[in-house]
């Protein structure tokens, strides 16, 4: 943890586990030297499954993001998993077994209006972890993807509820309108209808470490399968921008009420449904 004062609940959460099967260090994924620090306090630097699970994220008009809260977007989101695997890649070689987990997003594959920044983060990670497996696999190392859509979280819902009150200098008054009153209303309606818990995104990653062939991508929410399976239908590129355009902009109302729909037809039950890694 990168606070260990902020430790309380995770410890009731583990009981009997703290101390024993659980140990917690201090780290932040933004630091070289914290980074070697934590590492080297695990016994013989041995990591047999690394999950790189540090994100943060960025929401809001392009114009109003000043370039130092764009760049710590990255530094944490993309260079601090590039820093956890730099660090324990050389061992997993020399031992030739390991397996690493990177926590990723749907937004690694298909873009999403407002998100511009978190999304550019999400599709680095993407670009560099399907580059670096072909290497890993020499070496018997798995590298796998987790891609969450929505999540439920506290976090996620105040989040959404704080940038709508906020203003955005630089931002003209259309694009303001267009991401308060059009924006965070649809994208509430989707954490609503096809939202996960973080239980399913573990209970998924759990999925995926266990498997005796895990797979390299892993969506964890089968709603957003055909939504990726459309950016791959054209190779332009059209079909997703245009529908997404259309569905934000021409058909919100519509949209609401699919989104309300597909909330009462599937009763929690669909969303939680993962995909298995077998």
């Amino acid at each position: 943890m990168r606070d260990l004062k902020k430790k309380d609940k995770l410890v009731e959460a583990a009981g009997d586990a703290y101390g024993q099967t659980l140990t917690l260090q201090p780290l932040d994924v933004c630091s070289d030297e914290s980074v070697k620090q934590c590492v080297n306090s695990v016994k013989d630097r041995h990591i047999d499954i690394l999950i790189n699970n540090a994100g943060i994220g960025l929401l809001g008009p392009i114009e109003s993001i000043s370039m130092e809260e764009m760049k710590k977007v990255f530094e944490t989101n993309f260079f601090g998993m590039v820093r956890m695997i730099k660090e324990v890649i050389p061992d997993m070689k020399k031992r030739r077994s390991g397996h690493i987990v990177v926590m990723s997003s749907v937004m690694g594959l298909q873009g999403v209006v407002f998100n511009d920044v978190y999304t550019a983060s999400k599709f680095a990670v993407e670009g560099f972890c399907e580059s670096l497996a072909v290497q890993l696999l020499k070496f018997n190392v798995n590298m796998s993807l987790i891609e969450p859509g929505p999540v439920h979280t506290e976090f996620e819902m105040k989040m959404m509820e704080d940038v709508a009150k906020m203003e955005f200098p630089g931002a003209d008054t259309d694009t303001i309108r267009y991401f308060k009153d059009v924006y965070i209303p649809s994208s509430m309606d989707i954490f609503e209808a096809m939202g996960q818990t973080p239980e399913d995104i573990a209970k998924c990653t759990k999925k995926v470490i266990e498997s005796s062939r895990p797979r390299f991508r892993n969506l964890t929410n089968s709603l957003y399968t055909p939504i990726v399976a459309m950016k791959y239908a054209d190779e332009t590129g059209g079909l997703s921008v245009h529908t997404f355009y259309n569905l934000l902009f021409n058909f919100g109302p519509l949209m609401h009420f699919s989104m309300t729909i597909l909330k009462c037809l599937t009763c929690s039950c669909l969303r939680r449904r993962t995909i298995s890694p077998n």
